[in-house]
């Protein structure tokens, strides 16, 4: 395992008796969240934002792995807060996302957040392609990071995207998506309208199936990383509201 890069570290607080569980996503890292984990740290939560298996090093390293790792340091890390902390909401970001509604799916989670989610397979014919590439060798592609709007803003990401691990994600988002409805939680899902990376539907399907309420907002000003776009800020500020109102609910 290569060294972890510089600002992709994980990041833990401890504080009150709601934890919060904040997950990045596919070829990024805790970089993307840092800021939101740490205003929820600020707000007197205690939080985890992890550093899932083969990312923050290389993509040597990920292409070691796949879904069922991503998936079980997620519930390792859920478990982990839910044995010194009364109650965890879920945080996610695109694969983290779609990571917030496994565990969601498996255990009493308080709430979710989900920005940018990736929660629904591709296409037959894209995963065709994908197979397609693989079986003629092809093991990478260009990277997937950084779709970000505000000038020189940049994610923690890799800057290739590793084919087999794609496959494997898609093929764990199937599984994810076909259980939403066992998601009875609250819910907040915030949507870019333009992103680059996951497309709206994803979001559209999430908040039709999911069983639990489900408040909607539209990132106007933001592509996909908007935890580092121009509406950081807002993001921000929603997520540790309704956190708080999770929170004061106990």
């Amino acid at each position: 395992m290569s060294a972890v890069l510089p600002g992709s570290e994980p990041f833990e607080a401890s504080g009150g008796p709601l934890g919060v569980l904040v997950l990045h996503g596919f070829t990024g890292s805790p970089q993307s969240l840092r800021s939101l984990a740490e205003s929820l740290a600020r707000a007197g939560h205690t939080v985890a934002l992890p550093l899932l298996p083969g990312h923050g090093t290389s993509v040597e390293d990920l292409m070691t792995t796949d879904w069922s790792s991503w998936s079980a340091a997620a519930f390792a890390a859920f478990d982990r807060l839910a044995a010194h902390t009364e109650r965890v909401a879920v945080v996610g970001l695109s694969m983290g996302g779609g990571l917030v509604a496994a565990v969601a799916e498996q255990r009493p989670v308080a709430g979710c957040v989900f920005i940018n989610p990736l929660v629904k397979p591709p296409a037959p014919e894209l995963l065709t392609g994908l197979d397609e590439l693989l079986a003629a060798g092809v093991d990478r592609i260009d990277g997937i990071g950084s779709d970000i709007k505000r000038p020189g803003a940049a994610e923690a990401a890799y800057a290739q995207t590793p084919l087999a691990c794609a496959r494997s994600l898609f093929t764990g988002i199937a599984d994810v998506y076909e259980r939403l409805g066992d998601i009875t939680a609250p819910s907040l899902l915030l949507t870019s309208r333009e992103d680059h990376v996951v497309s709206g539907d994803n979001s559209d399907d999430l908040a039709a199936r999911v069983a639990g309420p489900v408040e909607r907002v539209w990132l106007e000003d933001s592509y996909h990383v908007a935890t580092l776009d121009h509406d950081a800020a807002l993001v921000e500020e929603l997520v540790t509201a309704f956190v708080g109102r999770l929170a004061s609910h106990e």
